[in-house]
């Protein structure tokens, strides 16, 4: 059975595959080698499988050519569309800088005009008092004046009686003299010149003291518009403080406490006006007055608070922000990444004491630093740290330059806060000052 089929392809075969000889012909000889129909179609098939794996392998290299050069079309959309984004948030990032530096341009014009009005405030506080006593002793004068002329208008009618009666009994007498009637006269009339002296004077008087009256309401009136200028200018300062304390989410009354702990001298400009040791109430204007003087001083500590606590940004030239907090890659990023060119330099975002300036396993080059209200600072990826470790440094103040040490892709920096060793967002903080600083 077997032979008849191996006959019967072997048959079929002949058929389109017959056999054939290939002569191979020498100067002495003639060999030839014999192409059986199964060999023939061994190598057709090969010959076939050779050529199809050809074509295909050519197919696969012509798509993938085509499916390359639209990734790298698509790529360089990305990166283009990517580098459009990032200029847009150069601009905006920009833009926000030259906001926040026109914002600290008015705060700082708002302060100064405080101090002058602060300073107009006392001058004039001072001048009231003057005029104040002034106006007592004017009004003490005056009474003694006025009981010296009733007096005097007393002793003058009295005198002008007697006299009237001494004359009368005189000319009544022959033995007087026309010179003693003279002298009599001329008495009566100097007494009342002495009379008429003393009424101007306190007539004088009197004018002098509604003068200074008017004066003391048209200071009034001013020093009433200082305080409702300076009252005005005290919300402005202080509201946007307490809500770039708030945003931060720190707790606006433990700092200020933590301040006046560090703060605590008394005396200047701000020492509280001092009441009436006469037992008097003390007046409106003294109790408005320490109103405004309390706010000031709570402004100063806001202020002191501020340079204690990371509202600024660690970079001043030109960056960008290539990752933010949260996760990245399946793991927690604590930190915002800031890229600009290698050696740009790194200022430290708030007055703190250093307490780490040396190489941390993948941070590599770190710089740590301790501020108050439990806050904590970190630098990390520097090429050069330049402070060193229990030096205090204050706000702005450089501490290294931008690098790629550690574990790190390129030159960046990556930036750390963390309040009570737990890491924060750094961008809180940072927003949180845009409208202040």
């Amino acid at each position: 059975m077997r032979t008849r089929i191996a006959i019967r392809l072997h048959a079929l075969l002949e058929r389109y595959f017959p056999e054939r000889r290939l002569f191979l012909r020498s100067d002495s000889d003639t060999r030839f080698i014999r192409l059986r129909p199964e060999t023939q179609l061994f190598a057709a098939t090969g010959s076939a499988l050779i050529v199809g794996w050809a074509i295909v392998a050519t197919a696969i290299l012509l798509m993938d050519s085509i499916g390359s050069g639209n990734f790298r079309e698509q790529a360089r959309r990305d990166r283009q569309t990517y580098e459009v984004r990032l200029n847009e948030m150069s601009r905006e990032r920009d833009q926000r800088t030259q906001e926040a530096q026109a914002a600290q341009s008015r705060f700082a014009a708002a302060l100064e005009q405080i101090s002058v009005m602060q300073s107009e405030l006392l001058a004039s506080e001072t001048r009231r008092k003057e005029l104040e006593t002034g106006i007592e002793v004017i009004q003490s004068t005056l009474r003694r004046t006025m009981n010296e002329r009733d007096t005097a208008r007393a002793e003058v009618a009295a005198t002008h009686e007697a006299l009237e009666d001494g004359t009368a009994r005189l000319a009544a007498d022959e033995g007087v003299s026309e010179e003693t009637l003279k002298l009599l006269t001329g008495a009566l009339t100097e007494i009342a010149s002495e009379r008429d002296r003393i009424f101007a004077d306190a007539q004088m008087a009197l004018a002098e003291a509604e003068d200074m009256r008017l004066e003391l309401r048209l200071m009034e009136e001013k020093n009433d518009q200082i305080f409702r200028q300076l009252e005005d200018a005290m919300s402005v300062s202080v509201e946007p403080l307490e809500k770039m304390f708030e945003k931060a989410g720190l707790s606006t009354d433990s700092m200020l406490a933590e301040v006046r702990k560090g703060y605590s001298g008394q005396g200047g400009p701000l020492t509280p006006i001092a009441f009436s040791t006469r037992g008097e109430e003390p007046s409106e204007e003294a109790m408005r007055a320490n109103r405004l003087l309390n706010q000031m001083d709570r402004l100063n500590m806001y202020r002191i608070a501020a340079e204690t606590a990371p509202f600024a940004l660690p970079i001043k030239n030109a960056f960008r922000y290539t990752s933010g907090y949260g996760m990245r890659w399946g793991r927690m990023h604590k930190g915002t990444d800031f890229a600009a060119r290698h050696g740009t330099p790194i200022y430290s975002t708030a007055e703190g004491v250093v307490i780490h300036a040396g190489w941390l396993s993948g941070y590599g080059r770190l710089v740590k630093i301790r501020h108050d209200h439990g806050i904590e600072t970190r630098y990390a990826h520097l090429a050069k740290i330049r402070v060193k470790e229990g030096q205090r440094v204050s706000r702005g103040e450089l501490i290294g330059d931008m690098g790629n040490s550690g574990r790190s892709t390129g030159t960046h920096l990556h930036y750390e806060v963390r309040v009570n060793g737990k890491a924060v967002n750094p961008m809180i903080f940072i927003k949180a000052a845009r409208d202040v600083f």
